[in-house]
C-alpha cells in the first residue's frame, strides 16, 4: 500500500508538470541566480568532501557522492558569483573545490570517471572538464599548483590522442555509447583554456587538432555524428550543445572561422527549433527534427549561454532575445520554495520523468542555469560584472 501511495504521488506530480508552469514571471534574474547558487552550496554541503555531490534522487530522496567533472566546471561559477555579490563564501568554496580536485588527481594527470566510487580509472571528458576549474582558480588566486595539475592533465590528453585528432581510449564507462565522443571538443576548449594559462603550444595544437577531426564528422546543415550519451542518431540538446560550444570558443581563440562558422550553423539550426514559449525539445535528429516531447533543461541553459555569445560576436538581436526566452521557459521550472533539496535546482528533465537523468537535480544543470543567467544579465545590463570578458563564462 505504502508503495502505491508513493507512486501516485509521483504519478500526480508529473501530471501537475505537464499542465502548468509556475509563475516566476514577476521574479529578478537576482532572485533565481541566488536561489540556484544556495542550491549548489548544499549540493556541496551533503557530501563528505569539498566536492559537489553528482545529483538528488528524488525517488530515493538520496544525494549522490561527489562528481569530480561537474565540480571542476562549477568552479568558475562560484568564483564569478563571488564576484557579482563580493560574499567571499563562494570564493572559499571554490578554492576548497580546487584543492580538492588536486587531492583526487590521478597520478599520470587525469580525472576519474563517475562520482567517487564509480570507477578507478580516468576519462578524457571528465579530465577536460576539470581543467576549467583550475584554469580559473589559478587565474584568482595565482597558486601555482592549481597550474600545474591543469598543465598535467592537458599534457595527459595529448598523450592519449589518437593522430587524428580524436579520442578513442578513456571514454567514459557511463555511458551508453562506446564509440568516440565528438562533445569532447568541450575538452578541447578547456585545452586551450589550459594554453592560455601556460603558454604550451602543444596545448592548443592538439586541441586544434581535436576540432578538425570532429568538423569531419558534421553533416552539411551542421549537425554531428557521434554525439550523444546515449543514442547518436538522436542527441541531447546536451551534448549538442557542448559540441558547439567548443567549436565556437576553439575557434575564436586560435582565430579559425571555419570552427567558428560550423557553430553558428548548428546555433541557426536550434535556433528555427525554438518556439515561442521557450519550451525546447530535448533530442535532435539528423535534420534537425524533434524526436522527443520533453524538454532537456541542462541543455536548455547551454544553449542560452551560446546564444549568448553569438549575440556579442555578431550583434545579432535574434540571439539575445532567444536567450530571454529561453531563460524564462527555463526558470518556470525552478522551485523557488520548499524542499531545500529541490529549492533551487534544476532538474534533469522538465516533466521530471522525461529521458535526460530523470526524476533527478544534476548539479550541472544548476551550474548552467546559474551561467545562463549570468548571461542575460551582462546582455540586457541587470548585472553589471567588473570585468567584461568575463562574459566568456565556462
Amino acid at each position: 500500500m505504502e508503495q502505491k501511495l508513493s507512486n501516485l504521488a509521483l504519478n500526480l506530480r508529473v501530471l501537475k508538470e505537464s499542465l502548468g508552469l509556475r509563475k516566476t514571471a514577476n521574479r529578478s534574474l537576482s532572485e533565481h541566480l541566488e536561489l540556484v547558487m544556495q542550491w549548489l552550496c548544499h549540493a556541496q554541503d551533503m557530501t563528505s568532501d569539498n566536492g559537489v555531490s553528482q545529483t538528488y534522487l528524488v525517488k530515493y530522496k538520496k544525494w549522490a557522492n561527489s562528481y569530480p567533472e561537474t565540480t571542476g566546471y562549477i568552479i568558475p561559477t562560484m568564483y564569478r558569483y563571488w564576484a557579482l555579490t563580493g560574499n567571499d563564501e563562494y570564493r572559499i568554496r571554490a578554492k576548497k573545490m580546487a584543492d580538492w580536485e588536486c587531492d583526487i588527481q590521478l597520478a599520470e594527470g587525469g580525472v576519474l570517471a563517475g562520482a567517487l566510487g564509480d570507477s578507478d580509472k580516468p576519462t578524457v571528458f571528465n579530465t577536460g572538464q576539470v581543467l576549467f576549474g583550475w584554469a580559473r582558480a589559478y587565474e584568482v588566486e595565482k597558486i601555482e599548483k592549481y597550474r600545474e595539475s591543469a598543465v598535467k592533465a592537458a599534457n595527459w590528453l595529448c598523450d592519449v590522442m589518437d593522430s587524428d585528432g580524436c579520442w578513442r581510449k578513456y571514454g567514459s564507462p557511463m555511458t551508453l555509447s562506446k564509440g568516440p565522443n565528438l562533445y569532447n571538443t568541450r575538452s578541447a576548449w578547456g585545452m586551450a583554456r589550459v594554453h592560455s594559462i601556460s603558454g604550451e603550444g602543444r596545448l592548443l595544437e592538439y586541441a586544434v587538432k581535436n576540432l578538425e577531426w570532429a568538423k569531419s564528422q558534421s553533416h552539411s546543415n551542421g549537425w554531428l555524428e557521434e554525439n550523444c550519451l546515449q543514442d547518436n542518431t538522436q542527441p541531447f540538446l546536451h551534448t549538442i550543445a557542448y559540441a558547439m560550444r567548443g567549436f565556437l570558443e576553439v575557434g575564436i581563440y586560435a582565430d579559425r572561422q571555419d570552427f567558428v562558422d560550423l557553430a553558428i550553423q548548428i546555433g541557426d539550426a536550434l535556433l528555427q527549433r525554438l518556439p515561442e514559449s521557450g519550451f525546447m525539445p530535448g533530442r535532435f535528429n539528423s535534420q534537425w527534427e524533434p524526436t522527443v516531447k520533453w524538454s532537456c533543461l541542462t541543455g536548455n541553459a547551454q544553449i542560452a549561454i551560446n546564444w549568448g555569445r553569438l549575440y556579442k560576436l555578431t550583434g545579432d538581436y535574434k540571439y539575445k532575445e532567444a536567450v530571454i526566452r529561453i531563460n524564462t521557459f527555463t526558470k518556470s521550472t525552478q522551485h523557488m520554495r520548499g524542499n531545500p533539496d529541490e529549492r533551487g535546482g534544476i532538474k534533469g528533465s522538465h516533466p521530471i520523468n522525461g529521458g535526460y537523468h530523470p526524476w533527478q537535480y544534476p548539479n550541472w544543470a544548476a551550474k548552467f542555469f546559474a551561467d545562463a543567467l549570468c548571461t542575460e544579465g551582462f546582455l540586457t545590463k541587470e548585472f553589471d560584472y567588473p570585468d567584461d570578458e568575463d562574459i566568456v563564462i565556462s
